[in-house]
């Protein structure tokens, strides 16, 4: 199984982090913004970035439908895991 989980950095990212009994045995890859926290956590991950701010952002959301769709199209996850942040709005409407 292919897990993408897809969320910003600082809270969300830390609440996917938590789900690492789930993840950890699985082929996985993260979507979360390029900053310090998420680059510090996920060190050794496979990570790919996108924009933000991503709920007042017309342009972010664009960017990251694009992202979104290549991702997708390049991975093909069985499974995307988010915990609410809207970066991962692009990502469920794609996957659909």
């Amino acid at each position: 199984m292919k897990v993408c989980l897809v969320g910003s950095s600082g809270g969300h990212l830390t609440h996917l982090y938590m789900l690492k009994p789930f993840w950890k045995d699985k082929e996985r890859f993260w979507v979360t913004f390029d900053k310090e926290d998420a680059r510090s956590l996920l060190e050794g991950e496979k990570m790919y970035p996108c924009y933000y701010p991503t709920n007042r952002s017309l342009k972010a959301l664009i960017k990251n439908t694009k992202i979104a769709w290549n991702v997708l199209h390049k991975e093909k996850p069985d499974l995307i895991i988010s915990c609410g942040a809207a970066v991962a709005v692009p990502f469920f409407i794609l996957v659909k």
